[in-house]
């Protein structure tokens, strides 16, 4: 009895992996085949240059399968026909990962490559490039785009030097306009403490001229003050003097 419930136990338990295994098995082929039909959805839209509809369609092919390579890769294509570069550049930058052949690394890298180029990373550009022709040395593209990128580097390089002998050149110039404006400044301030001291020059006999009449016509002041006193003085004296006389018995000798 014991050995035939242990078989059931392990026939059901059979039966339920095996169930397990066909549903997953099931939403795998269902999920595989949405994400088909969302990538032809998405290349239809995107035949008919409505490349955010293709957006649309290819996002949700991934959504279906994260691994997808050619929901990814289309994805960039939709992102850079909309002159979504960065996003198109990231897109392809992890396509890379998912490649399968040397041709479609190649691919990957030289879309890579040409989004870059739209973002002006020119060097980054170039290293994309090595890395497509590394894998397709044969791709006349790929090597057009290098040899552009090349060229577009250089004038970049020396456009940025330009700006940078302008800048520094600015930054001299406004230097020495600060030392000019300084320099005319404190020539100024010169100018005025000159003119200051030749005026005060000039004002001091003035001045002293001035501090002496008015020291003489206070001395003048003083002494017309203090003779007037003396004269009050005087006249205080005579008066007094006229009034004791007048007030004064005359002293009358007696006829004994």
């Amino acid at each position: 009895m014991r050995n035939n419930r242990q078989l059931a136990i392990g026939n059901r338990q059979s039966e339920c992996s095996l169930l397990f295994l066909l549903v997953f098995l099931f939403s795998f082929s269902m999920n595989a085949q949405q994400e088909k039909k969302f990538i032809r959805d998405g290349n239809k839209e995107y035949e008919n240059k409505k490349y955010s509809d293709a957006e649309k369609n290819y996002s949700k092919a991934i959504n279906k399968n994260k691994d997808s390579y050619k929901g990814a890769f289309n994805l960039g294509d939709a992102y850079y026909k909309q002159k979504k570069y960065e996003e198109a550049a990231e897109k392809f930058q992890s396509v890379t990962h998912k490649a399968t052949s040397k041709d479609t690394l190649a691919k990957a890298y030289h879309n890579l490559g040409n989004s870059l180029l739209q973002s002006k990373k020119y060097q980054d550009a170039l290293d994309a490039y090595k890395n497509a022709l590394k894998n397709n040395p044969n791709d006349e593209d790929t090597r057009y785009n290098y040899s552009y990128a090349q060229q577009m580097l250089k004038q970049q390089q020396q456009q940025q030097k330009q700006d940078k002998d302008k800048k520094d050149k600015d930054k001299k110039d406004d230097k020495k306009k600060d030392q000019k404006d300084k320099d005319n400044k404190d020539n100024k301030d010169k100018e005025k403490k000159e003119d200051k001291e030749k005026k005060d020059k000039q004002d001091k006999p003035k001045e002293e001229k001035e501090k002496k009449e008015q020291q003489q016509i206070s001395k003048e002041d003083a002494k017309r003050l203090l003779d007037a006193l003396q004269n009050d003085e005087k006249n205080l004296q005579d008066k007094m003097k006229k009034a004791k006389v007048k007030g004064s018995k005359a002293n009358i000798e007696k006829d004994w």
